[in-house]
């Protein structure tokens, strides 16, 4: 595909299952992609009917898609996007289709380590915690994400008189919850919260905490009920999101040890990035392997109670996959 002044955009097809997490990987390379070279982005949705979900990718047709959900493909006389970046495994089959119906002319790009037909996928941008490897693999530390410096300070402003009045360090401590690999009870709530209320009274600073959608309940509410009492806000989930606001404001950014892309968010802040411990229940593997290559970078150390800062170069790795995209797929012409 080539770009030029006489050349249409690059058409861009995001494809996910509309998981907000998911999503936001395979947009943020996009939009990545968008910042090098001029693009429109089209997302689509997809899911497939209860009774086939489960169902190998190999075994799915396109009849067993959710009729309720966009079309994967273009319409009659619509063309196929340049690339299609895929997210997640609802979305596997769709985009190896799509490479074939084109006749090639669509770039798949997928997110994560799809675990079926690796090397059929154009390129892919996996964790390198994930360990996946060939000559079509993209490495990077953690996954593709939509946080920019242009984005955070856009949200800023929204918040402004919330968080312009609090006092320094500004905390921000991202919350994340029971998985297949980490729990977090209440009674470990409660002692992470009384270590993130000793390291901010010591300071004299303040508290942004958000808790994501795997927290407890009962974690949950053993937290605030430690915290609240500190200057700061604690995000109770009702009205607009200040996830993007906290980043921007934060001297320090607090990050359980469950979540791989909140760290990676975290750390292209050029920000102090403390990892919390939780409650393993199963051995750390790639979470492990995630946080040395955020250590190895400078960006993130565990949270030992206090709140000292230090520096190192924001991490660009969505930016950097971008790149590779472009370099790859994107063939220049005056």
């Amino acid at each position: 595909m080539e770009i030029g002044a006489d050349k249409p955009p690059l058409l861009i097809q995001v494809v996910s299952d509309g998981r907000i997490g998911m999503e936001n990987q395979a947009l943020g390379l996009a939009e990545a992609v968008a910042r090098l070279v001029p693009a429109r982005i089209d997302v689509r949705r997809v899911r497939w009917r209860p009774l086939f979900d489960r169902l190998p990718s190999a075994l799915k047709i396109l009849a067993m898609l959710d009729p309720a959900v966009d079309s994967p493909f273009p319409g009659p006389g619509e063309p196929w996007p340049d690339l299609w970046i895929g997210t997640g495994r609802a979305t596997l089959p769709l985009g190896l289709w799509a490479k074939a119906r084109s006749g090639g002319r669509t770039r798949v790009i997928q997110t994560q380590d799809p675990r079926w037909r690796t090397a059929d996928f154009d390129m892919v941008v996996a964790p390198r915690h994930d360990g996946v490897q060939g000559p079509n693999i993209l490495s990077i530390t953690g996954s593709p994400h939509r946080i920019t410096p242009e984005r955070l300070a856009e949200a800023a402003p929204a918040f402004a008189e919330t968080i312009d009045a609090l006092p320094h360090p500004r905390v921000a401590v991202l919350i994340g919850g029971r998985s297949r690999s980490h729990d977090l009870t209440a009674d470990h709530a409660r002692s992470l919260a009384d270590r993130l209320a000793a390291a901010i009274e010591t300071t004299g600073g303040s508290l942004m905490l958000t808790f994501s959608r795997r927290t407890p309940q009962d974690a949950r509410t053993a937290m605030t009920e430690r915290l609240k009492g500190l200057k700061g806000l604690i995000w109770d989930g009702t009205g607009p999101n200040p996830y993007f606001a906290f980043l921007a404001a934060a001297d320090h950014i607090l990050v359980t040890e469950d979540s791989a892309n909140m760290a990676a968010e975290a750390a292209s802040t050029g920000k102090p990035v403390h990892i919390l411990p939780m409650i393993a229940r199963k051995p750390a593997g790639k979470f492990a392997r995630l946080h040395a290559d955020l250590r190895d970078h400078g960006a993130a150390r565990p949270f030992d109670g206090s709140l000292e800062p230090w520096t190192y170069p924001p991490l660009a790795e969505t930016d950097r996959a971008a790149r590779a995209i472009v370099d790859r797929f994107v063939s220049p012409r005056a």
